[in-house]
C-alpha cells in the first residue's frame, strides 16, 4: 500500500491499469495520463448514501471499463446506461474463515457487526435483538466494530472493539448461532459471508449485495431494509426452531463455499490483461512464436 498526500499524478507510479475505487475519485484517476495505466472503476456499492445521486450516476456512465463486485450492481448499471461492466464476485480466505465449533451445539448467541454509519442501521439491529430479548430471556448477543460503542447499547450485550481477526472467528463467529444484518444497503455485506463460512445462520435486510449467497428460507432469513418489526420476526423465527437454524446455517455454508479467491483473482487477472492491451500483444507474441 502507498500512501500519497494528494491524488496528483506526480504521487501514482506508472502502471498499466489505474482504478478509481469510489465514486468520488473517478475524477482524479481521469487526470492522470496514460502512462499511469487504462482508467477503470471498480464499483462496490451504489454510493448515493455518501454522495449525491446525480452524481454518483454520472460516474456509472462514463465511458471507462468497469467492474461490479454484485449481481444486483450490474443490473442496475444496466438500467443506468453504464456500458462496459464486468461482474467479478467477492471472495473470503476459507483458510481463516471456517466452523471450529459444531453448528448442531451453538448457544442461542447472536453477532453483529455494530456501526454508527446510518446505512447500517445498528440501531434497527439493536431493537431486534432487545425485541427477542424478551421473548427468549437466556438470549446472549456480542458486537463487534470498530467505532466506540454508544449508549444506545444494552449493557447485556458484549462489545468487542476493534477484535483481531482470529478472535472474530474463533471467539465471536463460531460462538455464535445467527448473525443478524440490519443494514439498508450492501455492495456485498462481506461480514455475513464470513459469518456464515463460520456456520451462522444469517438474519438479514434485503439489502442487495446479501442475494450474492442468500435465498430467502433457504440460506438465510431476509426482510425489508428499515423494517425492524421483521428483522425480529424472523431472528425469533430462528431463535424459536433449532431445526430451522441448523438447515439454514448449513446451506448458508454451502452458498459461500463457491466464493474462492482463485476464481476472482483469475477474472481481475483476465480484465487487467484485457482493457490493457496486455492480452493482445502476448497472444500476438505466441502467434508469431509459433509461426
Amino acid at each position: 500500500m502507498l500512501l500519497v498526500p494528494n491524488s496528483h499524478e506526480k504521487h501514482i507510479p506508472d502502471a498499466d491499469v489505474l482504478f478509481a475505487t469510489g465514486w468520488d475519485t473517478v475524477a482524479s484517476i481521469q487526470k492522470c495520463g496514460s502512462r499511469k495505466g487504462t482508467h477503470c472503476y471498480l464499483i462496490q456499492g451504489y454510493e448515493t448514501w455518501r454522495g449525491n445521486k446525480e452524481m454518483v450516476d454520472a460516474t456509472w456512465r462514463l465511458p471507462i471499463d468497469k467492474i461490479v463486485i454484485a449481481r444486483w450492481l450490474k443490473e442496475l448499471g444496466e438500467q443506468l446506461g453504464s456500458g462496459r461492466l464486468t461482474y467479478i464476485p467477492n471472495a473470503i480466505d476459507h483458510s481463516q474463515y471456517h466452523i471450529t465449533k459444531s453448528i448442531q451445539n451453538r448457544p442461542r448467541r447472536v453477532a453483529m457487526a455494530f456501526s454508527r454509519s446510518k446505512v447500517k442501521a445498528s440501531e434497527d439491529g439493536i431493537r431486534a435483538l432487545v425485541r427477542a430479548k424478551e421473548k427468549f430471556s437466556d438470549l446472549e448477543a456480542v458486537f463487534f466494530s470498530t467505532d466506540r460503542p454508544d449508549s444506545s447499547i444494552p449493557k447485556w450485550i458484549e462489545f468487542n472493539r476493534n477484535p483481531p481477526q482470529n478472535f472474530i472467528v474463533s471467539q465471536i463467529l463460531n460462538a455464535s448461532s445467527i448473525f443478524l444484518n440490519p443494514s439498508l444497503s450492501e455492495g456485498w455485506s462481506l461480514p455475513a459471508t464470513e459469518a456464515a463460512a463460520c456456520g451462522c445462520a444469517i438474519v438479514s435486510t434485503d439489502n442487495g449485495g446479501i442475494r450474492e449467497y442468500v435465498e430467502h428460507d433457504v440460506s438465510g432469513l431476509l426482510s425489508p431494509p428499515k423494517d425492524a418489526e421483521a428483522l425480529t420476526h424472523n431472528l425469533c423465527q430462528l431463535l424459536e426452531d433449532d431445526q430451522a437454524r441448523i438447515r439454514i446455517a448449513k446451506a448458508g455454508g454451502s452458498a459461500v463455499r463457491q466464493l474462492c479467491w482463485d476464481r476472482s483473482v483469475d477474472l481481475l487477472e483476465a480484465f487487467c490483461l484485457r482493457v490493457s492491451g496486455l492480452e493482445r500483444r502476448h497472444c500476438g507474441g505466441i502467434n508469431k512464436s509459433n509461426s
